[in-house]
């Protein structure tokens, strides 16, 4: 019977909808920045909802929200979710879309009386997009002790509030401990964020790991002077530096080829003025791989560059890195059990890596992890044209409904078995 037991497709778009509909943006899309208003309004939503299926709900010091049902056997759970906050300009689905799969799932399983060996859990962690409080994955890598409470709770936003004033003034600093319970498992489902699921015509992807990250933030500090009167020789120009480290990074990426990955997605110049040659600026600069050498490789490279750009140009340059992981392989054997599962309910699958980073890669940590990708139409995300097609929603919340059906009863041997 399990076996043939599938999720309720409409139930799951309309909670999507719902939860879209707070922090509405133009498009179509949301913006629920981490420790907003609207995040707290998402927030509530989306507990409203758990306590409604009769889950236990608990609250943890950074944040998270983890939600169980019992099994038969007490004990660590099968554990799913990710998380509901969002960039400034986010779609229905990054995050949203697992968090509510995860819900979809525990309600069949009530409707059906379906009892699982181990309790099942449902988790949304706290600040996973590092859009107002760097590094991303925040909530999860406190969770899995990859950084202190204390250390979180200090983080400054890129709006000047501090992470542990927010937490209190939405109501959200719970009293759960951190590090959090290691689950049995966990597996995510995400929609892909990227195009090649849907150019190879693939439904659904059996995720192998994620790659690495580095964020840094630049700090250039030049010299604010008449860009009429300056000759060009005798600039310290902050604005040429960003540019070129702009142009930098992508020729830098091509250069290097396979998975590398490199973007200046923040540039802030100082005075800003058409007629006057930057003082300052302050840029990002996001750098990805899939091969920790690699991105070792690309950082130097980029060091190097830094180094001569300020000696050349008469320029100060800082840096402060804002977030740092290496890449992640998922288990294999739950990557299997993802494969197989889509396989045996007729759909296309393919193995692939994330170029995403997620709170999978976290908790990768701590238990055997997993992830079930759909896909994205043209590959867009962190926009309002964010669009995956219902029958793929649908089918990702089928696949891992079965995967967690299937890992239910799997013995991974021990801790060890991550």
């Amino acid at each position: 019977m399990a076996e043939s037991l599938r999720i309720n497709g409409e139930r799951l778009l309309a909670r999507i909808e719902e939860l879209a509909s707070i922090g509405a943006i133009d498009g179509g899309g949301s913006c629920r920045l981490a420790l907003t208003d609207e995040d707290r309004a998402g927030r509530d939503l989306v507990v409203t909802w758990m306590k409604d299926l009769g889950l236990d709900v608990s609250i943890d010091s950074i944040g998270n929200v983890v939600a169980v049902r019992a099994g038969k056997n007490d004990g660590p759970a099968t554990m799913t979710g990710s998380h509901i906050d969002t960039v400034k300009t986010g779609g229905r689905y990054d995050g949203n879309l697992g968090v509510l799969a995860g819900l979809e799932i525990i309600e069949s399983l009530s409707e059906n009386n379906i009892q699982t060996q181990h309790p099942v859990a449902v988790a949304f962690f706290t600040d996973e997009e590092g859009a107002r409080f760097a590094p991303d994955m925040l909530g999860s890598l406190v969770y899995v002790g990859g950084m202190t409470l204390e250390e979180a709770l200090d983080i400054k936003g890129v709006d000047g509030s501090k992470v542990g004033d927010e937490l209190d003034r939405i109501g959200y600093r719970g009293t759960s401990p951190c590090p959090g319970p290691s689950p049995r498992a966990f597996v995510e489902l995400h929609i892909e964020q990227g195009p090649v699921l849907e150019v190879e015509g693939i439904t659904i992807g059996a995720v192998t790991g994620v790659q690495g990250i580095s964020w840094t933030e630049l700090t250039v500090t030049g010299e604010s002077n008449h860009a009429g009167t300056t000759p060009m020789a005798l600039r310290h120009d902050s604005g040429f530096a960003a540019a070129s480290i702009s142009t930098y990074v992508r020729e830098l990426s091509i250069e290097m080829g396979g998975s590398q990955v490199a973007t200046v997605g923040r540039l802030e110049l100082n005075p800003n003025l058409v007629n006057v040659v930057a003082g300052s600026a302050i840029l990002t600069v996001d750098l990805r791989n899939t091969v920790e050498e690699r991105l070792l490789e690309a950082e130097n490279k980029l060091a190097d560059f830094l180094s001569e750009l300020g000696s050349s140009e008469g320029l100060k340059i800082e840096k402060r890195q804002l977030a740092r992981f290496e890449p992640v392989e998922f288990n294999q054997e739950v990557v299997s059990t993802v494969e197989n599962v889509a396989s045996r309910m007729g759909h296309s699958v393919m193995q692939l890596p994330s170029g995403a980073g997620h709170d999978a890669q976290m908790m990768a940590r701590v238990c055997p992890t997993g992830m079930v990708f759909v896909p994205s139409h043209k590959g867009i995300s962190h926009n309002p044209q964010e669009h995956t097609d219902p029958e793929d929603l649908i089918a990702g919340c089928n696949v891992l409904f079965q995967t967690i059906l299937e890992l239910d009863t799997t013995d991974f041997g021990g801790a060890e078995s991550k």
